[in-house]
């Protein structure tokens, strides 16, 4: 068999995959034994035996998507993970088969000439592509995922207020200043840091998780007057459990009043910078240091594909200090080397995935997606809020809606783990304000208020 024939045999299967999960045929998620799973892949024998093409290629794909959680499915609202539009996953099939590199602009000048526009778009959208003349540019890269982006961004944060921490190790006096609902990368960032978990400091909130500017003003004074140096504050913008965004503006200048690198996690939320409607929430993000903002999420890019983005160039270029005599050194450079900016030596294309998934309808269909998937959520919260013995945790700012039935948090966790196990919903769940609630992400845009209804009363049924 050749190349061609087996690549129209995925796609045929990949074809039929997604319109059984839209046509709701199939469960949304299964998940067979491990065991089971891999002798009915014939894992161990192809590995030995090899062969995987024709009609052993065909019966693979067919036993592997079976088992596949289906995202297309319009049942599908648990986790913050895209639906990708189909040609964002040409784009992978391109950076697969030409495999460049392109972490320096001679292993993949078209990767990198992709990556270096959609960057561009991405820092217009934050407002920082156009600067007055004398004043810094901002800059970015692409990393696989937000926890390696929230990471390059904090080595960033750290350079400029401990510029020596590369070569003679971190200060003990560092500390990063958060809220306690921040995404756990931010924890596992200040580990990797050398700042450690001991090093994070909480801001309050308000009652719902948000950053309260005026007590972070306080507690930036109290950390000054104790000898503490902040590498950075981090704001959320759009919350993992709630997806609530902090008060950005007000909280920039706290930050310039103190001195301190705002550094924001919008891995969810950046998205909405796209959206005339809702792109207030993100007010003041021009203010911010730093930003991440995540591909695979609302821009329906395949993962993993996420952005960091500095208002500072020099900030991402004094991140890393690195010697590598067969990488860096004086040449003929007619376009752009990202592996400084980077922890990856290696890296895929990919802004090539972000580019197909926004070029395939523009910019104003994502838009319009981002927009009907929050009205969504608020009609959902509306409707669940309106059940008797349910209770809605906030009004959704974005696409996540958050409720519980009444009951213990032992009782939200059964429901989810039954949903699970029958495969006709799947939901998650997440903690937030003090309680367990059951957690829909909508990220399909199949999924309907309908759809909404139907699991509300599978939840009832459940709870009885």
């Amino acid at each position: 068999m050749s190349f061609r024939d087996d690549a129209c045999t995925t796609v045929d299967a990949l074809v039929a995959y997604a319109e059984q999960a839209r046509r709701g045929e199939v469960p949304v998620v299964c998940q067979p034994q491990l065991a089971v799973l891999t002798r009915d892949l014939e894992l161990e024998r192809l590995l030995a035996e090899g062969g995987l093409e024709g009609d052993q290629l065909k019966q693979f794909l067919d036993r592997y998507l079976a088992a596949s959680t289906r995202l297309q499915h319009p049942h599908y609202m648990a986790h913050q993970v895209s639906v990708p539009i189909p040609h964002g996953s040409l784009a992978a099939l391109i950076d697969g088969f030409t495999n460049n590199a392109m972490a320096i602009y001679e292993m993949g000048p078209s990767a990198a000439a992709v990556e270096h526009a959609v960057l561009n778009w991405m820092m217009a959208k934050v407002g920082w592509r156009t600067r007055d003349a004398g004043s810094p540019r901002g800059a970015g890269v692409l990393t696989h995922g937000g926890s390696l982006a929230n990471l390059t961004a904090l080595l960033a944060a750290r350079a400029r207020c401990a510029p020596r921490a590369w070569t003679d190790g971190v200060p003990g006096n560092l500390v990063l200043v958060c809220s306690p609902s921040s995404h756990y990368s931010i924890s596992r960032a200040a580990a990797i840091l050398g700042i450690g978990e001991r090093g994070i400091r909480h801001a309050a909130t308000d009652k719902l998780g948000r950053i309260d500017p005026a007590a972070l003003s306080d507690l930036l004074r109290q950390l000054r007057d104790s000898g503490e140096v902040p590498i950075a504050v981090v704001a959320n913008g759009g919350s993992t459990a709630l997806g609530l965004f902090d008060p950005i503006r007000d909280i920039a200048a706290v930050c310039r009043e103190h001195g301190v690198w705002l550094h924001v996690d919008g891995a969810h939320g950046a998205s909405t910078l796209l959206s005339p409607r809702f792109r207030h929430l993100l007010d003041g993000i021009e203010d911010a240091d730093s930003i991440i903002w995540d591909a695979h999420k609302m821009l329906r890019s395949p993962v993993l594909c996420a952005a960091v983005l500095v208002r500072d160039e020099n900030a991402l270029d004094n991140a890393f200090h690195q010697e590598a005599g067969y990488l860096f050194h004086d040449k003929e450079q007619p376009g752009i080397d990202f592996i400084h900016r980077t922890v990856e030596c290696t890296k895929a294309a990919l802004g090539l995935k972000i580019f197909f998934a926004v070029a395939h309808g523009g910019e104003r269909a994502i838009a319009g997606m981002i927009e009907r998937q929050t009205d969504l959520a608020k009609a959902a919260a509306d409707l669940l809020r309106a059940a008797p013995g349910v209770e809605v945790a906030v009004e959704p700012e974005t696409n996540i809606v958050c409720f519980r039935v009444e009951g213990p948090d032992t009782l939200q966790l059964e429901i989810r783990k039954r949903l699970t196990r029958e495969g006709a919903f799947y939901i998650s769940t997440a903690e937030a304000l003090g309680r367990r609630w059951l957690r829909l992400a909508f990220m399909n845009p199949d999924t309907t208020l309908d759809d909404v209804s139907a699991l509300l009363s599978e939840v009832v049924e459940l709870r009885s």
